[in-house]
């Protein structure tokens, strides 16, 4: 009986031991059939990876362009508007100096019609005082024997006789005329008067210029006289 059950649990682990033996063989073939499934997938896996990450490295390469050309062109762009901002300013300063110089023009026409205006009425002065003492030559022409000429350098020459009882014919002159501050300036008497300067201070002062006149004639009268 011993026997018997000793062969028999022999023959029991003998079929299990080729049993086991059979699933091993089959389990390892699976382990590598796994095996070799997974380095092909990881293969595959490494190739497409190493495909992905040499397009992003174009990719970065490419962005790294873009952004060295776009870096250029804000460089550009900067200066562009450092050289707008600049003509602006020079614009604006020269549009200040057009109206400083609008305003200075401005000032110049109004200070030139000022001066227009008083020379005008200077002038109409001068020929209101001219027709005032052609009046007066006319007045005291037979009178006073007077004759009054223009002679160069914008003078009137005014000339008197019938002085000298024995030669009436004897001229007596002297010269006038209005300088730059529009005032009588007397020179050139003939014979000479001392006292010309102070009748020319006189009429300057009282502009009553037939009692001039009368004083320059009372003058030289007294000459003859003396």
């Amino acid at each position: 009986m011993v026997e018997d059950e000793l062969a028999l649990f022999e023959k029991s682990i003998n079929e299990f031991w080729n049993k086991f033996k059979s699933t091993a063989n089959d389990t390892s073939c699976q382990i590598v059939g796994l095996r070799d499934a997974c380095k092909d997938s990881f293969k595959a896996l490494a190739e497409k990876l190493n495909v992905k990450l040499q397009e992003e490295e174009r990719m970065v390469d490419t962005f790294l362009e873009y952004q060295n050309q776009i870096s250029k062109q804000n460089k550009v762009i900067q200066e562009k508007k450092d050289k707008l901002l600049k003509l602006i300013g020079e614009v604006k300063s020269k549009r200040q100096d057009l109206e400083v110089m609008t305003a200075n023009i401005k000032d110049l026409k109004e200070e030139y019609a000022r001066k227009k205006e008083t020379i005008s009425n200077a002038n109409k002065a001068n020929e209101e005082r001219l027709k005032r003492l052609q009046k007066s030559a006319d007045l005291y022409k037979d009178r006073l024997g007077l004759e009054i000429r223009k002679i160069s350098g914008d003078k009137l020459q005014f000339i008197f006789t019938n002085i000298d009882p024995e030669h009436p014919e004897s001229p007596f002159m002297f010269s006038l005329r209005l300088n730059e501050e529009r005032d009588y300036e007397v020179s050139d008497s003939d014979p000479h008067l001392e006292c010309l300067a102070e009748f020319q201070e006189n009429v300057r002062k009282t502009n009553n210029f037939s009692a001039f006149l009368a004083n320059v004639r009372k003058a030289f009268t007294a000459l003859v006289y003396n």
